[in-house]
């Protein structure tokens, strides 16, 4: 039998064995990265969660996440005059000029009726 024959046997083990160390290294390879932990740099674009900071009496509170800030929007200790600043701004804003924060009012429920307000 010719060696130099692809079709040839041992060419065939050599192939396969080829194969199934690649798909061990695929598959190891795979598995670190599932398990690699990314550092949580604040402020950076590596996780993508803004953190604001909003001005309440004259000083700056915060960082808040998305998340808190929607409580503090539905609390309403954030108002439409409240300016809030995140990373990547020039300056301080009012929640009607940045677009993210809008949303979340957007997405805020309506204020709990009172009795007053029913009557």
């Amino acid at each position: 039998m010719n060696d130099d024959n692809f079709l040839s046997i041992n060419r065939l083990v050599e192939f396969g064995l080829g194969i199934g160390i690649a798909q061990q290294m695929v598959k190891s390879m795979n598995h670190m990265m599932d398990n690699t932990q990314m550092p949580k740099v604040q402020g950076v674009g590596i996780i993508n969660t803004r953190q604001y900071y909003v001005a309440i009496d004259g000083k700056s509170a915060g960082p808040f996440s998305e998340t808190e800030l929607s409580r503090l929007i539905a609390e309403g200790s954030i108002k439409k005059d409240t300016l809030l600043w995140r990373l990547g701004m020039p300056k301080w804003d009012m929640p009607e000029n940045i677009p993210d924060v809008l949303r979340l009012i957007a997405l805020a429920p309506p204020p709990i009726p009172t009795k007053e307000s029913e009557a």
